[in-house]
């Protein structure tokens, strides 16, 4: 009993430190519907949040102000509205909040998905435009995409002469996940490299964890609490993550072959070793970059 009136008093003392600290600020913010202590406007949001947040929207206008625990959150919920923000005011819109899942996946935020809008997110933005996605660096793949897209169809052809059952869907899903490796890490990579369970399986648990609701992104304080338990298997999934690229990392460190196109890891690990980038580029923001290549055959195969 004591130990919950104790759980009760820091709750308390938290929310009222809050509420002390940004009471200036809520006078700046669009109006909204009343919300609850602590709580904010969480108890108004249903399984289907986006229809709930537009019946208050035609209540409270197309921009709205709610908060989601301690979060304060504004909603736009117009067209005009949404180009306000995302094409107007986007610099001032752009920046990435505190998200746990992030801090696990992306390495503590320092990819171009998760990282905080800022001169790091606009160095690193410089760094992949140029080197990464440049129309040279992108056309130097040419061959290797026409070798893949021709043994697509050499299998598809033969596939058809035995009349066996072809699920198109899985077919091109293995293209773009060769295209990718061969592209990213200069090697096709099988299922089992990553874990027993296999490429697919892993990215959807981490898509599946990255989208449930964290408590601690909603009261940052519960954050280190873990009482879902989605930290620690967002930690077990980084780790399995972080193994297979740093191997991959490791591959081409003691590799001696003399490449004629390089491939992402070769042309950052260049990026590193010459000390060109504008910040302490690292093994860290390489891996963060890789995560995000990982995921890119496998997420319009999973919904």
């Amino acid at each position: 009993m004591t130990l919950i009136w104790t759980a009760l008093v820091f709750c308390l003392f938290t929310y009222a430190l809050y509420e002390l600290i940004n009471i200036h600020k809520r006078k700046k913010f669009p109006p909204g519907p009343k919300g609850l202590p602590f709580l904010g406007h969480l108890h108004l949001l249903g399984k289907n949040p986006h229809q709930d947040l537009q019946k208050l929207a035609n209540k409270h206008g197309p921009i709205m102000y709610v908060r989601l625990g301690l979060v304060p959150t504004i909603i736009a919920s117009s067209a005009d509205a949404a180009e306000k923000v995302l094409k107007t005011y986007d610099h001032i819109f752009a920046t990435r909040p505190h998200h746990e899942a992030s801090q696990y996946l992306s390495y503590g935020q320092k990819n171009l998905i998760f990282a905080k809008y800022g001169v790091y997110w606009r160095n690193m933005r410089k760094l992949c435009t140029v080197h990464l996605l440049s129309n040279n660096k992108i056309n130097s793949f040419q061959s290797i995409r026409k070798q893949e897209v021709e043994l697509l169809i050499e299998s598809l052809k033969k596939e058809a002469h035995d009349r066996v059952v072809v699920d198109l869907s899985a077919k091109i899903t293995s293209l773009s996940a060769n295209l990718t490796c061969l592209m990213v890490f200069g090697k096709k990579y099988m299922d089992e490299d990553l874990d027993k369970r296999g490429f697919k399986s892993v990215v959807q648990d981490v898509v599946h964890l990255a989208a449930t609701p964290n408590l601690g992104d909603f009261f940052p304080f519960l954050g280190a609490i873990d009482l879902q338990g989605l930290t620690r298997k967002l930690k077990d999934l980084s780790k399995v993550f972080d193994e297979f690229l740093e191997k991959i990392i490791d591959e081409h460190v003691h590799s001696h072959d003399q490449k004629q196109t390089k491939d992402f890891v070769d042309t950052m690990m260049g990026i590193m070793q010459s000390g060109e980038a504008e910040f302490q580029f690292d093994r860290r923001h390489i891996k963060a970059i890789l995560f995000v290549c990982t995921f890119i055959p496998f997420i319009s195969h999973i919904y």
